[in-house]
């Protein structure tokens, strides 16, 4: 079953545009995931600018690439999060920022999502990924102790903001992929239920596969996959490990991502623990069509390294057939 293989320029976007363009182009990606931060892409302009849409268009075709999705996480994380602070200052885009103060930050970060599906639309990308922030990720820890009315408000919160979002994602025929990971809405198995829930399992809103978040957290990603298959969106190739030595936490330690004193840190895919194999076999079992996404981040190995070494390993992952119709057939007749 081919897939396209694309590469998520989000780690990329201290590098013009172009210059990703040019090595995901060189290396043999299919096309790309572009983030929406750098001078990678500007979600305004794309709507409101005929000529720059045009120029993000012409790139890709140099390079023969194709846009499959593109990503607003880090705008997307201050539409739910509570509090609002300087973590933010430094993620969203300073027409979001504004002046910083929170609830201000969080509608326009709303509109930023709202404009990020019309951007998408006319690029001709189906689906956008990103994050949504939360505003009971802070009480995740369970003390002191979290009243059940303080978690039901803070899924209703989430509703209250991303319906009217997701109301333009299904005016212009795009949806949404969430990346479930810590600090959002959705963080593990049982929050992506009570999420989806909590939109009325609309259409317009699905998840973005990523098991380098379920690794560390003892989330079996196979399972993931079948249990939500009808809300598999996209998919990223990412990696972790984890490092329990007896003295390393799970939680990191508010160490930085390489220190080998944390509990868990990525690795290039391919490195590290995700059952890649079992993925793409059930990849395969549910009939998942969409990109698989080169989502890089190693801070023990050099991207230009890094990049084309998850590009081998899923060119060779995506040679696991489906199941075999005709010899299943064919067993039947003996």
């Amino acid at each position: 079953m081919t897939r396209p293989i694309t590469l998520f320029t989000g780690q990329w976007a201290d590098l013009p545009f172009e210059e990703v363009a040019r090595l995901a182009g060189e290396w043999g990606f299919d096309g790309l995931e572009i983030a929406c931060w750098g001078d990678h892409l500007d979600v305004w302009r794309t709507v409101e600018d005929d000529e720059y849409l045009q120029n993000r268009l012409d790139i890709l075709k140099r390079n023969n690439l194709s846009v499959y999705a593109i990503s607003n996480h880090l705008n997307g994380q201050a539409v739910c999060d509570d509090p609002i602070d300087e973590r933010h200052q430094g993620i969203v885009s300073a027409r979001v920022w504004g002046d910083g103060e929170p609830e201000g930050v969080r509608t326009r970060a709303a509109e930023e999502l709202k404009m990020t599906a019309r951007a998408a639309a006319r690029l001709g990308a189906k689906t956008v990924t990103g994050f949504t922030g939360s505003a009971i990720w802070k009480t995740v820890a369970m003390f002191p102790p979290v009243p059940e009315g303080m978690i039901d408000r803070g899924y209703q919160d989430f509703a209250d903001r991303w319906n009217p979002i997701i109301d333009v994602f299904d005016e212009v025929g795009v949806r949404f992929a969430l990346e479930v990971h810590p600090s959002e809405i959705a963080y593990d198995y049982w929050t992506a239920h009570r999420t989806l829930e909590a939109i009325g399992h609309r259409e317009g809103f699905g998840l973005n596969f990523d098991p380098s978040h379920f690794i560390w957290q003892d989330i079996d990603p196979a399972a993931f996959l079948y249990d939500f298959r009808d809300r598999i969106y996209h998919v990223h190739i990412k990696e972790s490990v984890t490092q329990l030595d007896g003295r390393n936490g799970r939680l990191g330690s508010h160490l930085p991502w390489g220190d080998p004193r944390r509990g868990w840190d990525f690795v290039t895919a391919g490195q590290g623990e995700v059952p890649w194999n079992r993925i793409f076999r059930m990849l395969n079992a549910i009939g998942y069509k969409g990109p698989t996404s080169v989502e890089w981040e190693d801070a023990g190995m050099n991207r230009l390294v890094g990049g084309p070494s998850a590009l081998a390993l899923v060119k060779s992952l995506a040679q696991i057939d489906p199941p075999d119709t005709a010899f299943d057939s064919a067993f039947a007749t003996k």
